[in-house]
């Protein structure tokens, strides 16, 4: 039998982000939730609610991707989580400034 992984991402009560990774999706929502981790991003946002998850069957891809979803921006993720996928390839693109000099 296959273990699965969760790659998940929760909204926080300031309206930021988190996101994890973790082998029992319903025990570390109530981690979450209930603040058993005084120390964890999230004890201080709650409530959290629980707005995108993805299951793998390879800890090491899951860990990959929570890896990956970090670094996106805000933008990436609600686009992600609003199932806007045609809009990832544009909120991917890195705006640059450019300095002119004469």
């Amino acid at each position: 039998m296959l273990k699965i992984s969760y790659v998940y991402i929760l909204k926080c009560s300031d309206k930021t982000y988190y996101t994890g990774v973790t082998s029992n999706l319903d025990e570390r929502l109530f981690q979450h939730e209930s603040g058993f981790f005084k120390s964890c991003y999230t004890y201080r946002r709650r409530p959290v609610e629980l707005v995108f998850f993805a299951e793998f069957t390879d800890i090491t891809i899951a860990i990959e991707k929570e890896k990956q979803l970090k670094r996106w921006s805000k933008a990436k993720k609600e686009a992600l989580i609003n199932n806007e996928y045609d809009s990832l390839i544009n909120l991917a693109k890195k705006k640059f400034l450019f300095s002119i000099q004469f």
